[in-house]
């Protein structure tokens, strides 16, 4: 591991340090539509600062790029920040340099990572430091809390801390050899699809509507509105909120806080038709 950190320069390796220590506060202002965008955005300003030192509007558009939605386990998010710090380097030092790809990738790794972080932090490691602990504390030794948080912690930050560095050096040294082979943009469609699936799944899995509205004559049930619609598509009215609210705010430039304000009372509103 000590490889890994001396074969990137002093400079470099003291900001990934600063990106480190600034990702604990990654999520500390969230927002339903950027999530963490905000403390990754945090992470990366020393990099940003200093890469775009010379280049003002350039500065710009990478703080625009690292304020972009950011959602993945805590554990993983310092490997992505890695990795577009060193793309963010690629892109001030080369004026070809698809700044696109930078966005794509980052969108691309976080499903994957969270999937990856949340069953092996959230669901091996915490229940085997669990275990421990509790066997600890059911013989009365009182510091089985302290061995559980430092069985989960100490595990969690040295992945957190040397994620921060393998992401900048596996970027720094396979972004010039993808763009040599011509795939930087195949990655990038291919990282642009990976992110709208990932879209696509969220909005399948955390958007939900279910009507409670029937048609009734003589006590008996002669239209469900839900089994309509189920029949037509499964999922139709989440999926055409969605894309209405996209409408809106990509084309519209409808701010996000009327589209939360909306739908909230479109719910209220439903609900008290009893509709839904």
């Amino acid at each position: 591991m000590s490889n890994l950190t001396k074969s990137i320069p002093a400079d470099e390796r003291k900001m990934l340090k600063k990106a480190f220590w600034r990702s604990f506060t990654l999520y500390a202002a969230v927002s339903p539509a950027k999530q963490g965008a905000s403390g990754f955005c945090y992470a990366l300003m020393p990099f940003i600062n200093k890469f775009y030192k010379n280049d003002e509007e350039g500065k710009k558009e990478a703080l625009v790029r690292s304020m972009s939605y950011f959602n993945t386990t805590i554990t993983c998010s310092t490997f992505i920040m890695g990795l577009v710090a060193s793309m963010e380097k690629k892109n001030s030092e080369q004026k070809d340099f698809d700044a696109n790809s930078i966005n794509a990738v980052k969108s691309s790794l976080m499903g994957p990572l969270a999937g990856i972080g949340d069953s092996i932090f959230w669901g091996v490691l915490r229940v085997i430091a669990a275990g421990i602990a509790v066997g600890l504390g059911m013989t009365g030794n009182i510091l089985a809390p302290i061995v559980f948080l430092l069985l989960f912690n100490i595990s969690s930050l040295l992945v957190k801390y040397y994620g921060t560095f393998l992401g900048y050096k596996l970027g720094s040294e396979y972004i010039q050899k993808v763009y040599a082979s011509g795939l930087m943009n195949i990655l990038t469609k291919a990282a642009s699809t990976v992110g709208l699936i990932m879209v696509g799944g969220m909005t399948a899995s955390m958007v939900t509507f279910n009507s409670t509205f029937e048609l009734s004559m003589q006590g008996e049930s002669i239209l469900n509105l839900q089994s309509m619609l189920d029949q037509i598509f499964i999922g139709i009215v989440p999926l055409g909120l969605t894309l209405l609210c996209y409408y809106l705010l990509k084309k519209k430039n409808v701010s996000i806080t009327v589209l939360i304000i909306g739908v909230i009372v479109l719910g209220i509103v439903l609900s008290l038709l009893g509709i839904a």
